[in-house]
């Protein structure tokens, strides 16, 4: 077993979004990506993937394939890697999303930005 604390993975930085590893095994990653107000996630997929996405802090706006949908707080999702996906914090406050990405498509998206 391996125990860790979200809360040292919930980094905000003015300049753009963050992301925080918090697990990589195998073919799998676990990981938080963080938002002040205003910034965003480009859209973009996850081929052979899937992707689930549990909002734990603050709103946004999710694009699937052009479909705009607002989350909030203890909102989850399942995104197909085929979809391409993409965030915004339209919020006041900052927001964390943890995310469990099965079957890395590859390494860059298993690393800290």
């Amino acid at each position: 077993m391996e125990l860790k604390q979200l809360a040292h993975y919930r980094e905000y930085s003015e300049e753009r979004l963050t992301k925080r590893v918090i697990y990589k095994h195998e073919h799998h990653a676990v990981f938080v990506l963080n938002f002040m107000p205003g910034q965003e996630l480009p859209s973009h997929q996850h081929p052979g993937s899937s992707l689930f996405v549990l909002v734990l802090e603050g709103e946004g706006d999710v694009v699937v394939d052009g479909e705009v949908t607002k989350v909030k707080k203890d909102d989850c999702l399942l995104v197909e890697g085929e979809e391409f996906f993409s965030f915004r914090n339209t919020g006041s406050e900052p927001v964390s999303l943890y995310v469990v990405l099965t079957k890395i498509p590859s390494e860059q998206y298993a690393q800290d930005v």
